[in-house]
């Protein structure tokens, strides 16, 4: 069995935000940054809680970081070791993304000897309100130590403070810190119980934000001094209680049940690849993230675009969900991807409102949807870098792709899951108020037989308000063709019927070109064609955004991200594989890949293709996201940093449906496998329709076999 640890041997100021994203934790309730114990808001420290959200004054609402329960730090003989600021002698962090387990090493060494601290902590997945830490302090001299320790209420917001209120305070022998948030009057409360193996003199300090214990004692050469901490964290909106008490809870039985739960998630979700120990380790490092963010035993909860590594992207829902992340749910854990769902049914109304704003029929999901699928998209939403004034995008108002993806996602679901059962619980109602709203939507020209859809924004985001996306109208096909394919066992009222058909029958889809290329959009090929480094090179701020009216890439062909390579790995069936092979060919010089949704898709349909050695670098761009340094980590002024649960989820998706071949044909899954040349082979094991299957490909032979 491959070791699954991330570890970092050198202690950089340069990496930490990095390091914060990549040694994330979490366990679908809340996700904790990997910073250090002695890190605050400045080293962007956080406790991201999931579905909770909140405005402060005129800044965007985003979500809410909890109060840091896991605040500690050392003095010894009055002088305080804590990093960044004193230097160690050695430093090492590391991540066992098989067991979500953090730990740390950190030497200092000083004029009477070495002082050593080691911490291990944990969000545990067994029991999601808790956290836990051991805190292990050693010296090679006798000396006076303290350990500082505590609950953090001063938190790192990108648009805060959201606590107006805060208590603190020590009850039946635990500290506890509630921010209540000021738009709906939240509640967020930290408890935390702490032990020592060693006497000492303990007393309380209070600030307006935050409690500390000061633990005081005389430390022995060459022994080791632990203290414990269990931690609670819980809302005034939780929708699943607490599993006992922490003060009868221990590090022991925590860790151990702990990592009973992960070696089942594990079970169902972990790929071997045999031949390339590299993609192994850097897939399931993908898979780790996906786990630890996955809404497990929550109502109505979806995955934001950045997971829960903050409040980057206003801790916003994305249609990176359903198109980029459920595959993985449907195939591991349905009762997650029905869940993702379940956050789509239940903010419908938020959608028709939104719909309604733009004079529009139906449901219009947001681009950036929080809770009650409220939008938190604004429409000043990138800042010009040379005047520092917000500029207008139309984000918010012409990704009219969004709810088309929903729908898709929906279908992915029942068609791995068989469970129609949805449709009667709100399902339907969603994908027919999608359909009446694409069909708000459609023009026609005077003197044409065919409808037309203006003014979108596509997955490209570089150019706005262009007319026929062909994604987006091939979306919008989809949505009701979905609607008539349905009606048979849900039947639909005969106007609407009507209506649909016409709609699919009439709506324009793009076909290829002489040269078998499908343009874009219209008057895609009319714009400069130049290589991507050219448009680069015309950039005067390396933070300036490339699309907009007046981007450096809005005049160009060079794009963002997947938009017609999209089209075509999602409706692969309906081109051939030359057609398919000669976009891509195309359309892959001119992709900036802006986004971390992009390589996957270019890697799917080189898969599709036959070429899986053109497939596998961007298959490793999407596995590795996280790992490597040096994405994009602002869009003009704003931080965009974080992890990207999208492009993990996009790594699975290229690795399973597009290296090992899973497709469903007549209601049954087949394998034929195109691996690259470096590989072996690969197993992994699958859900469909509710029965487990191992696969097992060797020398491009694959076999499905029940469980």
């Amino acid at each position: 069995m491959m070791e699954f640890i991330l570890t970092e041997s050198e202690l950089n100021e340069d990496n930490t935000a990095w390091n914060g994203n990549r040694f994330l934790m979490g366990n679908g309730y809340f996700g904790i940054r990997g910073t250090l114990e002695e890190y605050t808001k400045k080293q962007m420290c956080a406790v991201n809680m999931a579905g909770i959200y909140d405005k402060m004054g005129n800044s965007w609402r985003e979500s809410v970081n909890a109060p840091n329960p896991l605040y500690t730090y050392i003095k010894v003989n009055g002088k305080i070791y804590a990093l960044p600021d004193e230097k160690p002698k050695f430093h090492q962090q590391e991540l066992d993304f098989r067991y979500g387990i953090h730990s740390r090493v950190t030497h200092w060494q000083t004029e009477h000897g070495n002082i050593t601290v080691v911490c291990e902590r944990f969000a545990s997945i067994a029991r999601q309100h808790n956290i836990a830490m051991k805190y292990t302090f050693s010296v090679d001299f006798d000396c006076e130590a303290e350990i500082i320790t505590g609950i953090d209420g001063d938190v790192w917001d990108i648009n805060g403070p959201h606590f107006v209120k805060m208590k603190i305070g020590s009850k039946d022998g635990a500290d506890y810190v509630t921010g209540m948030t000021g738009e709906k009057n939240i509640s967020v409360t930290v408890k935390e119980y702490i032990r020592t193996d060693f006497q000492a003199e303990q007393t309380n300090q209070n600030t307006d934000k935050s409690i500390f214990r000061h633990i005081k004692f005389s430390a022995k050469a060459e022994k080791e001094y632990i203290i414990e901490k269990i931690a609670e964290i819980t809302t005034s909106v939780d929708d699943f209680g607490t599993s006992g008490s922490i003060d009868e809870l221990n590090y022991s039985d925590l860790v151990a049940e702990h990592k009973v739960e992960w070696d089942k998630i594990w079970d169902i979700s972990e790929i071997h690849i045999d031949g390339d120990d590299e993609a192994e380790y850097s897939l399931n490092y993908s898979i780790y993230h996906l786990n630890c963010i996955a809404p497990r035993n929550m109502k109505g909860k979806s995955i934001p675009a950045r997971g829960l590594s903050g409040q980057v992207y206003k801790g916003a829902v994305f249609w990176d969900t359903e198109m980029f992340m459920i595959d993985y749910y449907i195939h591991t854990a349905p009762e997650v991807a029905k869940t993702l769902l379940q956050y789509r049914i239940d903010t419908l109304s938020g959608a028709k409102i939104k719909a309604k704003e733009y004079g529009l029929d139906g449901a219009y999901y947001a681009w950036e949807s929080q809770e009650g699928g409220y939008e938190g998209c604004s429409d000043y939403n990138v800042t010009d870098v040379f005047t520092n004034r917000p500029m207008r995008t139309y984000f918010r108002d012409k990704q009219y792709h969004v709810s088309a993806a929903i729908v898709y996602g929906l279908m992915k679901y029942i068609n791995a899951s068989g469970d129609y059962d949805i449709l009667n619980n709100g399902a339907m109602e969603m994908v027919i108020e999608c359909a009446k709203f694409y069909r708000s939507l459609l023009i026609r020209k005077a003197d044409s037989s065919l409808y037309e859809i203006h003014d979108v924004v596509g997955p490209d985001e570089y150019h706005e308000r262009v007319n026929n996306n062909a994604y987006t109208n091939r979306m919008a096909k989809f949505v009701f063709d979905t609607v008539l394919e349905l009606s048979d066992k849900y039947p639909l009222d005969n106007k609407l019927k009507e209506m649909l058909q016409d709609s699919s029958k009439n709506i324009l889809i793009k076909k290829p070109n002489e040269n078998g290329v499908i343009e874009q959009f219209d008057g895609y090929f009319k714009l400069e064609d130049v290589s991507v480094e050219t448009v680069r090179s015309r950039l005067i701020n390396p933070k300036e955004y490339w699309g907009g009216a007046y981007g450096v890439a809005s005049n160009t062909q060079v794009i963002k991200q997947a938009d017609i390579v999209a089209m075509l790995s999602m409706f692969k069936n309906d081109y051939t594989k030359d057609i398919m092979e000669t976009n891509l060919k195309y359309y892959e010089p001119r992709t900036e890949h802006g986004s971390s949704l992009s390589a996957c898709m270019y890697s799917l349909l080189a898969c599709y293709t036959n070429n899986p050695e053109i497939a596998y670098p961007m298959f490793m761009k999407s596995a590795k996201t996280d790992l490597t340094k040096g994405g994009k980590e602002w869009l003009g002024l704003i931080y965009i940093g974080g992890t990207h649960p999208a492009s993990a989820g996009g790594a699975w998706i290229a690795a399973v449906k597009g290296f090992a071949g899973i497709n469903e044909e007549h209601g049954q899954l087949v394998c034929r496998p195109n691996l690259p040349e470096k590989w072996n082979g690969m197993n992994f094991k699958l859900i469909y329709k509710g029965k487990w299957y191992s696969v097992e490909i060797k020398d491009d032979k694959g076999t499905i076999s029940m469980i």
